[in-house]
């Protein structure tokens, strides 16, 4: 499946900061991708190409950057120099203001903003497991660029209101402060009602203040985003009848900020609960938990000890 994906795309393997870790281990391994669905398949190193020399773009057709957002400035610049003026340019970050950085610093260019709904651990010896579930969103484009994307058993679909998704993936991604600070899998992070009130509150917080904002998310799930919080609250028992099909999570997954905390390296969370208090300092709103979770955040990161293990009571005081 990833070899036809490869070929019809014309795409690369490239290596930013920080990924010479991952070429290396493909390199030696070869690229091994399973899910919770049960998917395993294993792609010779030899029928990749990887580099982290910025020259890999320069045959590209199709880009998909997926740095981290404090480094999305610096992968446009090597995008500017290398990356030939007709590629398209797909974003699949977590956060709302990637794509405005890339289209800023990527003049004429096509750049095309996405979100991807589940979560990847990387398990060493070149094994990626995709842990939860959900399809990859694109805005739609003249190009199609969705259904180039789109193969069997991973498909790409268009949306004419990425920026409503993009604020509905924005409010489940709160929960991945509070996964890092847990030090919990993380389906057994919100099988316990007491976290799932703490995102549930975080939510409304949230929705909040984009409302203010005049923002209208699109739900990440088969819920809408005004009742999610209700939803979240409910006792385990009538929560996992309800919603636990809609949430499908492998025993393995933990969040991209869980894994940031164990790497020693910076997290996002300027990006997530960070938007939040910004947008409830632009319309006068208070929103403790999300300043508090963003507090407790950075410490771990200044402490360089990875998760904290707190519970959900250490969080709200």
């Amino acid at each position: 499946m990833l070899r036809r994906y490869l070929d019809n795309l014309k795409q690369h393997f490239a290596g930013t900061q920080g990924k010479e870790e991952i070429i290396a281990d493909i390199e030696n391994n070869g690229l091994r991708l399973t899910s919770f669905e049960g998917l395993d398949t294993h792609v010779a190193a030899t029928s990749l190409s990887l580099s982290d020399d910025p020259h890999i773009f320069d045959a590209a057709a199709v880009i998909l950057v997926t740095v981290k957002s404090a480094d999305t400035a610096e992968i446009a610049e090597l995008l500017a120099r290398h990356a030939p003026p007709d590629a398209v340019i797909v974003s699949l970050q977590n956060g709302v203001g990637n794509v405005a950085v890339l289209r800023r610093l990527l003049p004429g260019r096509r750049v095309l903003a996405g979100m991807v709904p589940f979560n990847v651990i990387a398990l060493g010896d070149g094994r990626f497991h995709r842990a939860t579930s959900g399809d990859t969103v694109i805005e739609r484009d003249e190009g199609d660029t969705a259904a180039r994307l789109s193969v069997h058993g991973l498909p790409v679909r268009p949306t004419d209101n990425i920026v409503g998704v993009q604020w509905g993936k924005l409010l489940v991604n709160l929960n991945n402060a509070l996964n890092a600070l847990s030090d919990l899998p993380l389906r057994e992070q919100l099988a316990q009602r007491p976290w799932r009130k703490l995102l549930a509150d975080q939510m409304a917080e949230a929705l909040a203040a984009m409302k203010a904002e005049g923002i209208k998310p699109v739900s990440a799930t088969p819920i809408p985003p005004g009742l999610t919080p209700y939803l979240l609250k409910m006792p385990d028992r009538l929560f996992e009848l309800i919603l636990g099909r809609a949430m499908k999570i492998d025993a393995k997954a933990r969040s991209s900020m869980w894994q940031d905390l164990q790497r020693g390296t910076r997290t996002e969370i300027d990006y997530l609960q960070g938007v939040i208090v910004q947008l409830a300092d632009r319309h006068g709103l208070d929103v403790p938990l999300s300043r508090r979770v963003v507090a407790l955040i950075k410490s771990a990161e200044a402490a360089g000890k990875r998760s904290p293990a707190l519970t959900p009571d250490r969080i709200r005081n």
